[in-house]
């Protein structure tokens, strides 16, 4: 028997334009095309969501969604240019060039026997039953998301709390917490997100269950946690995010091995240098500077890496080897977890296994490894470990002044004999490996 479903009350509270900071020229011009083609339909529409919350605290939302009582299939008849999506939640997305403006209908919280509202273990798996405003609202995670904004009086619709708990910056969950999270474990990583995002605090009641639910992440599409740690650390607030990890034990779910390894690295070094590479994501990101995934699960991984790597070498493994099977232990361990996909776990290993060349000073070992595609992002994690320890400094000053050089100067510099000897192309094709004289089959026999 599924556990009883607990319905908080919905009590609509009006916040007038003249007591907000919601202004027309702050939202997106095609969602507001939206709304008002909805409204000259006959239908009501609003901008909810996401883009309020942020909105009502200064900030710029880059999505903005609306929220109606027609169905899907009523706003494509409205909008060419729209497609209907989803089977979970089916959702309009009327498409403006690069611009996507997402429209839902709104959902009720009772079943009403068609089949199109499923629960499996306490999981909502299917919710196309629509009903009232009133019912959309108090369905939705965070009373900070509850928040309807509407164009008819620019004011802002409130039926749960959400514009007090935005404004004393606090994520409140509606509803019983642990019945939300059980719902949907995702949402304990979404309050964490959000906070970090937004410089909120999680409400006690809201982040008390979040330590003994945990484990329900382990249970979580991969694929989905996958996208989630892409929200976590590439939208601006890695560091933020990864301390909130930490404090409401999700980290060892999301992460098991790296949480293993700093729990088990003493001096922290680790730890410093995961938060300065977060730290550099986020300020690269503040720039409109490209961050990669690749170099971020570098990043994430590399203290599970090492963790890997020291008990391989301890059991007597050559280095060379400990080094390729540590990368494939900790990329294969990882994927129970988290759908991490091929495009990015090879480029991530090969970052790490390119440390181990940055000592090497042999001229057509240096020259090769500054043609190879990774070099840039192994270089710069090498930068990076220098907040773990100082050892790499030499080699971070070598590599440093390589990439100054010319070809001849570098050549040069480490003893060569003739600068023309060296690798000067670096996209001359490599030389012709000396073909071995083929011996009869005798001869070898006699020769063995």
């Amino acid at each position: 028997m599924e556990p009883a479903v607990i319905v908080p009350q919905a009590a609509l509270h009006i916040i007038p334009r003249e007591q907000h900071t919601i202004s027309r020229k702050d939202i997106s011009p095609n969602a507001l095309r939206v709304l008002y083609r909805l409204r000259d339909a006959g239908f009501a529409g609003y901008l909810v969501g996401g883009a309020v919350r942020d909105l009502l605290v200064g900030g710029h939302p880059k999505d903005f969604d609306v929220a109606t009582d027609a169905t899907p299939e009523q706003v494509k008849q409205l909008f060419r240019n729209c497609r209907l999506i989803g089977r979970r939640f089916r959702l309009a997305h009327v498409v403006f060039g690069r611009e996507i403006i997402e429209v839902a209908t709104f959902r009720a919280n009772s079943d009403d026997g068609s089949g199109d509202r499923e629960m499996e273990n306490g999981r909502l798996v299917r919710d196309n039953v629509y009903g009232s405003i009133e019912d959309d609202a108090v369905r939705r995670d965070f009373t900070a998301n509850a928040l309807y904004y509407a164009i008819e009086d620019f004011s802002v619709r409130d039926y749960v709390g959400g514009y007090d708990d935005v404004m004393a910056r606090k994520m409140k969950l509606i509803g019983d917490p642990e019945q939300r999270y059980r719902e949907d474990p995702v949402r304990m990583l979404r309050a964490v997100r959000l906070a970090a995002k937004l410089g909120f605090e999680i409400e006690a009641a809201t982040a008390e269950p979040i330590p003994r639910l945990a484990g329900l992440l382990a249970e979580a599409a991969p694929a989905r946690l996958f996208e989630e740690i892409l929200k976590l650390f590439l939208s601006g607030h890695g560091v933020a995010s990864f301390e909130g990890l930490e404090r409401t034990g999700l980290l060892p779910v999301l992460l098991p091995e790296t949480g293993a390894a700093l729990a088990a690295n003493r001096s922290g070094a680790l730890r410093r240098m995961l938060l300065e590479g977060l730290r550099g994501t986020d300020t690269r990101v503040a720039n409109d500077e490209p961050v990669s995934p690749a170099f971020l699960f570098a990043l994430l991984l590399w203290p599970a890496y090492c963790r890997a790597l020291a008990s391989l070498q301890a059991q007597g493994v050559s280095v060379e080897d400990a080094q390729r099977r540590a990368a494939d232990r900790v990329t294969l361990h990882q994927l129970n977890t988290v759908a991490l996909p091929r495009r990015f776990s090879l480029p991530m290993q090969e970052i790490w296994l390119l440390q181990s060349r940055f000592s090497n000073r042999q001229r057509k070992r240096v020259m090769r490894l500054l043609a190879h595609p990774r070099f840039r992002a192994a270089y710069d994690f090498l930068v990076l470990r220098m907040a773990a320890s100082d050892s790499h400094a030499d080699d971070v000053a070598f590599w440093r002044e390589a990439q100054t050089q010319s070809s001849e100067q570098l050549a040069a510099s480490l003893g060569a004999a003739a600068a023309g000897d060296s690798y000067t192309d670096e996209n001359a094709p490599p030389s012709k490996r000396r073909r071995r004289r083929r011996r009869r089959s005798g001869a070898a026999s006699a020769g063995e």
